[in-house]
């Protein structure tokens, strides 16, 4: 899964040039590191499902303030925002 958000990060290299590859990986990145906090605070919620998948025994029951289409267009702008200071 991350290697498909490094994948644009590197892509959009090409499209901008002048933007570092750290700002463009770390905006790939946001979302995904923006998660576990809201996770913390109690905003989104995550099950522990031992078996449910191969790859990690959680069953993420609700996440709509990380990564809905809606929100992830809204983080991308603050992040857009804060970063071009």
């Amino acid at each position: 899964m991350f290697i498909g958000h490094y994948a644009v990060a590197l892509a959009t290299k090409k499209a901008a040039p002048k933007t570092s590859l750290g700002t463009l990986i770390a905006a790939a990145a946001f979302l995904d590191l923006l998660w576990p906090v809201l996770l913390l605070v109690g905003l989104e919620e995550v099950r522990i499902a031992p078996g449910d998948t191969a790859f990690t025994p959680l069953d993420f029951t609700r996440y709509p303030y990380s990564h809905s289409l809606l929100l992830s267009v809204v983080w991308g702008g603050v992040l857009g925002a804060a970063i071009s200071r």
